[in-house]
């Protein structure tokens, strides 16, 4: 079964300090958990489908709230 939501789509890698933007995303949405901004190499899309999940964003919302903080 092919899990790999990015369909075609380059893997995203997450720019940045993670552990900045998982503080900053956490006070932004409180409704994110630690295990929602886990990062692990190589798995990048699938906290992307974590944060959407839980925040009912679809992948390209929830790189927009990235990119957001990253300018912020």
């Amino acid at each position: 079964m092919d899990t790999n939501r990015n369909k075609g789509k380059s893997p995203f890698k997450i720019p940045g300090d993670w552990n900045l933007q998982s503080k900053q995303l956490k006070e932004k949405f409180s409704t994110l958990t630690d295990h929602d901004l886990k990062l692990e190499e190589g798995k990048e899309a699938e906290t992307l489908e974590k944060i959407g999940n839980r925040l009912r964003k679809n992948r390209e919302e929830v790189l927009e709230i990235i990119k957001e903080i990253n300018l912020s």
